[in-house]
């Protein structure tokens, strides 16, 4: 994505907001979200050059951080890659990386590494599947989640592990043109 597809942070950021906001709370796709929402403990960080390294060292600089401030404070951090790693094969190739990259850095079992990418697309669907949106966002996004939150969000809520047949069943009801209705997508938060 660079060039004429390159988007401003300020940008990047707002139709990240818009949707978390009407996708993943909205549509209740992460029950857990809300909260972190409400209390502003979601921190979102915008990557803006094209190059995977400098992600890298961005994903661990923000770990960090992360690690030095109370949940209280801060619970999660959204880092946004608009003009990285388009294609997702690549992006699900970074992912890997990067997990073991926080894995060196001292974080196994302080965070779990969530992404989310336009194009993502579950093994055996095919790239129209609706299924595939649970885990679509406007740009290619890292999600650092504390393991201790989680743990205690999973605790609190009853049948954790339907979330994600609930989340198929959401969005086949809502299908590819309630999908595209939320309008979440690069540009969204400007129109």
């Amino acid at each position: 994505m660079t060039g004429a597809t390159t988007i401003e942070a300020m940008q990047a950021e707002a139709d990240t907001r818009r949707w978390l906001e009407r996708a993943v709370i909205g549509l209740n796709l992460c029950p857990f979200a809300k909260a972190v929402h409400v209390k502003a403990q979601i921190h979102f960080a915008v990557y803006m050059p094209a190059d995977e390294a400098g992600l890298i060292e961005m994903l661990l600089a923000e770990a960090n951080e992360l690690a030095a401030l109370d949940a209280s404070v801060r619970d999660t951090t959204l880092l946004i890659a608009p003009n990285t790693l388009a294609d997702f094969l690549d992006f699900n190739d970074f992912t890997a990386r990067a997990e073991r990259k926080l894995a060196r850095a001292g974080f196994d079992g302080v965070f779990q590494l969530a992404s989310f990418h336009p194009q993502f697309q579950f093994g055996g669907t095919e790239p129209d599947d609706i299924s595939n949106a649970t885990n679509r966002a406007p740009y290619p996004t890292l999600h650092l989640l504390r393991e201790d939150s989680v743990s205690r969000a999973v605790e609190a809520f009853p049948e954790a592990e339907a979330i994600f047949e609930r989340n198929i069943e959401t969005l086949e009801a809502l299908g590819a043109e309630g999908w595209a209705a939320l309008d979440v997508g690069p540009g969204s938060a400007r129109r």
